[in-house]
């Protein structure tokens, strides 16, 4: 086989050029410490690269997104501890205030105290982060949650939503808590109410007296008291009373003492079906106590489980003077069920067409009951459970919303404005108003209980997602870690061996280079 000068030297050039290529890739290696410089030095390594950069980049966002939660748990856990301690002077005040020898003024000087307290917690629970965003607002930051309205009440803006980042894999953890779940949410003890039915004195002037009832036992009075309620008292004597149910049957045995009592100053406690009431007794100066049984025999009350009330808002654009007076349960299962937790928007379409939606409503909401009035007024408005009375004939576009206020929680906030507002009340020779104040103040030291503990519970919560973000923060330094060594087993070079190889590919070129310079002066002229 003869082998052309031309194609000698290219095979040579060639040879010599690969061998250049292999020592700079080597040298490239060694100077930069980065054994694959392109996908083809190893594609297998070069893919497992790239999985493990996506990983670190995962494990970087999620540190960021821990420290995020942590500032966040530590605002909040910050606000919090502040309330707890301003709800501690509420309830100190709350204590002094059921001292049965205070004056008016004395009450008056707790009263504006508490007022200040009032404007500090709703500041408190206004709380803003360093960016603006409101702390307990839910998913809706930016809107304040909790704002005065103009008859002293205080409602919730927020939603019952909370914030959360994704800190691994598979976990996303809260980083807020709704001022729903917070202030919104604690059980309220005022649940009960009673009235006087029967007064059997001739003069009219009311010696026995029964409180309005503070929940003791959520489990057993939603287990029974409910269901018997309303509740008929009877005063049978002066040492017996008697306790009927809605159905008309005695259910006085489930009461300590079967209705037996002993009048004092403090008042008969009364403990029934998880709720506590107070009986008292109070006389004239001018009574005859000898003659106590026909002071106080034959006087009935009724008490039983207070229902929600509900506010109704006219639009103030309504063109029509129609009035929404009157909301009342006329279905307790129907509202219980279907009644919508935010309250209805009562739409006209015409002047006796309406249309009902849950709010809150948007564009392309449906209703959920629509209806006709009759004409005749007043005419009622039926939905979900609930009778809505209207005044007179309404005009096509106008609108109404309804909400409900549920007894079953209370608003920190209110349970103090109601305690304040009893403490304003003047009770100079005032037996009524007197047991007001005793009975506000034992609600309130109650709700106030409720409250705080309801605090307590979404501080031990944030202790509990800090511990998280604290074992998660290991882990993810331990996966990054490892991580970086397994790039490194990779990705960098071996420094021995590439020190060989660069060394062979030096000898291997040195070789080709004198093995073309001998083969170069091969020629038949040599040999002339």
């Amino acid at each position: 086989m003869r082998i052309s000068t031309a194609q000698m030297y290219s095979s040579s050039v060639s040879s010599y050029t690969n061998g250049y290529a292999d020592i700079v890739k080597t040298q490239e290696q060694i100077s930069s410490g980065v054994r694959i410089q392109t996908p083809a030095d190893d594609p297998v390594g070069a893919a497992r690269l790239l999985q493990l950069e996506q990983q670190q980049t995962r494990l970087d966002q999620y540190s960021a997104n821990m420290t995020t939660a942590t500032n966040a748990l530590s605002n909040e856990e910050s606000t919090l501890s502040t309330i707890t301690n301003v709800l501690q002077r509420a309830r100190e005040l709350a204590v002094q205030a059921g001292d049965g020898s205070l004056t008016d003024e004395d009450r008056s000087a707790i009263a504006d105290e508490l007022e200040e307290i009032e404007s500090q917690l709703l500041s408190l629970m206004n709380s803003q982060d360093a960016d603006g965003n409101y702390i307990f607002g839910g998913s809706k930051s930016g809107t304040q949650p909790f704002i005065k309205n103009p008859d002293g009440s205080y409602s919730y803006q927020g939603d019952q939503s909370s914030l959360s980042v994704q800190v691994s894999d598979t976990l996303n953890l809260v980083m807020s808590d709704s001022g729903w779940s917070v202030f919104e949410s604690a059980t309220n003890a005022d649940r009960t109410e009673s009235s006087l039915t029967t007064e059997p004195n001739a003069d009219g002037t009311q010696r026995v007296f029964l409180s309005q009832g503070t929940v003791t036992s959520d489990k057993s009075y939603n287990a029974s008291f409910r269901d018997g309620s309303p509740y008929t008292l009877n005063v049978v004597s002066s040492s017996q009373f008697q306790i009927l149910d809605k159905d008309g049957n005695d259910v006085t045995s489930e009461v300590t003492g079967n209705g037996s009592y002993e009048t004092s100053e403090d008042g008969v406690t009364i403990s029934f079906r998880g709720v506590e009431l107070t009986l008292d007794v109070s006389l004239q100066s001018s009574d005859d106590s000898s003659d106590l049984d026909s002071l106080v025999s034959g006087y009935s009350f009724s008490f039983g489980v207070k229902p929600d009330t509900f506010s109704v808002t006219r639009t103030a654009s309504n063109s029509s003077t129609a009035q929404i007076t009157g909301a009342t349960v006329s279905d307790e299962t129907a509202y219980a069920t279907t009644f919508p937790d935010s309250g209805v928007l009562v739409k006209f379409t015409s002047a006796t067409d309406y249309e009902v939606y849950a709010l809150p409503t948007s564009s392309g909401s449906t209703p959920m009951a629509s209806g006709t009035l009759s004409g005749s007024y007043p005419d009622t408005i039926s939905v979900a459970g609930v009778d809505l009375t209207i005044s007179s004939a309404a005009a096509a576009g106008d609108t109404f919303s309804v909400d409900a206020s549920s007894n079953e929680t209370q608003n920190i906030l209110q349970t103090i404005a109601n305690l304040r507002t009893a403490l304003q009340t003047s009770t100079e020779d005032d037996p009524q108003a007197q047991l007001t104040v005793r009975d506000a103040v034992a609600s309130a030291l109650t709700n106030i209980d409720n409250g705080m503990l309801q605090v307590d519970k979404a501080v031990s919560s944030i202790g509990a997602r800090q511990n998280i973000i604290d074992t998660l923060g290991v882990e993810n330094e331990s996966l990054g870690l490892v991580n970086s060594t397994t790039q490194s087993s990779i990705r960098d070079t071996d420094m021995a061996a590439a020190a060989s190889e660069l060394l062979l590919q030096q000898t291997m070129l040195e070789a080709a280079q004198a093995a073309f310079v001998k083969v170069s002066q091969l020629s038949l002229f040599n040999e002339i």
